[in-house]
């Protein structure tokens, strides 16, 4: 794999003809040290974020141990990348020859569920085993979330009761979890949701050994600047120190974006401009699935050197393919003198945006890069200081 310092260095050298992934491993290591260090717990890696094998190898030789993993194709991954991982399969509803081939093969012994009948096929399926560690979770509020997890999965807080209750006569340890929705702007949704985890465990009566408070996590996006990882660590702390639980009991946590946005960015060529609209050679059915269809905003920089010096304009992009729904509505600000030629890095995709990508049209993978600058955004860089900022940084 190629290297580069930044994506201005790549495009002045190799001026690509396809979209080129940027990756920054030592940005993932940051962002997994940071958690490895002050979650006042356990964090697993979320892996449907990024399945990408460098990824995984990375954050499991920066202590990440634990992996939430959401299918039997992700549990194969994981365990042949990090074998001495441990991973746990974190899907509410999975197919009984999954939960199978994870326990009697892979060594799987953490669930989830949110059904009786869920919880029968996990006892069926391992045959009645006696060492599983089985977390029930909970339906709670994504108010407070850019993205809703509420609606597919989750016992109603009033089915809670009588879950607990037959979950803990199967399980070695118990576990209540739960998924405050994708980009939690305020640490208050999961200090809001450990009150319903509070209620279900007086209502049941059960001792409950694992606590896990699921993803949500935030990076930093335009629009989206949401407050330091470490308030949400702390509200969280609190809201677990104030469960009638005991003291050995564990905290865990499943950050996907959060571990992974850093990760890579993307630099793509502008093939042709329409008034406010760009034409460019990557978008909806690529690493720009989210930009498309729930309207992300990234952050964008126009790669030129000498720099443009044209105030910033709104544009929307149109991605490669002859689909109409290959459409970024943005708003996405670029110099007002951006022309057909110019490259464009697209920061933040570390997180679903290799996870998304398609081959429709024929448009498929470009190449990878390894850059050693910082990513163009950062929840894990200290930016008090603007002017010591790496130019590619930008200011949100």
């Amino acid at each position: 794999m190629h290297s580069h310092h930044n994506a201005l260095g790549l495009v002045t050298a190799s001026r690509p003809v396809q979209p080129v992934t940027l990756l920054r491993p030592h940005a993932a290591r940051r962002a997994a040290r940071f958690f490895v260090e002050k979650f006042p717990g356990k964090a697993l890696y979320a892996v449907k974020a990024n399945p990408s094998p460098d990824l995984i190898a990375i954050l499991w030789e920066s202590g990440i141990t634990h992996f939430d993993t959401a299918s039997i194709a992700e549990i194969r991954l994981v365990r042949q990348i990090a074998p001495e991982a441990t991973l746990c399969f974190m899907h509410p509803v999975k197919p009984e020859e999954a939960i199978r081939e994870a326990y009697f093969d892979h060594g799987v012994r953490t669930f989830s569920l949110d059904s009786l009948e869920e919880l029968d096929k996990i006892s069926r399926a391992t045959n009645g085993a006696t060492d599983l560690t089985l977390c029930v979770r909970i339906r709670v509020s994504s108010e407070h979330s850019k993205l809703s997890l509420a609606a597919k999965f989750g016992a109603d807080p009033a089915e809670m009761k009588q879950l607990l209750i037959a979950t803990r006569q199967v399980a070695d340890a118990l576990g209540i979890c739960f998924h405050v929705g994708s980009q939690a702007m305020t640490p208050a949704a999961y200090s809001e949701a450990m009150e319903r985890v509070r209620a279900a465990i007086v209502e049941s009566g059960v001792t409950v050994d694992v606590v896990d408070v699921g993803g949500g996590f935030p990076s930093v996006y335009p629009g989206m600047e949401p407050p330091e990882l470490e308030a949400y660590f702390e509200a969280i702390h609190r809201s677990f120190e104030d469960l009638p639980v005991s003291y050995s009991s564990e905290l865990w946590c499943e950050p996907g974006r959060a571990l992974s946005a850093e990760y890579s960015s993307l630099v793509v060529r502008v093939e042709r401009r329409r008034g406010d609209q760009l034409y460019i050679n990557d978008g909806a059915y690529g690493a720009l699935f989210d930009a498309a269809h729930i309207g992300w905003r990234f952050p964008v920089v126009l790669l030129r050197e000498p720099e443009s010096e044209v105030r910033d304009m709104p544009f929307s992009f149109y991605g490669p393919t002859c689909d109409d729904m290959d459409h970024m509505a943005g708003p996405f600000m670029l110099p007002a003198d951006i022309q057909p030629g110019d490259y464009i890095e697209i920061g933040m995709l570390g997180a679903y945006g290799c996870a998304m990508r398609t081959g429709f049209n024929g448009f498929g993978n470009g190449a990878r890069v390894i850059v050693d600058d910082e990513p163009m955004a950062s929840l894990y860089i200290e930016q008090d200081n603007e002017s010591a900022l790496p130019s590619n940084v930008v200011k949100l």
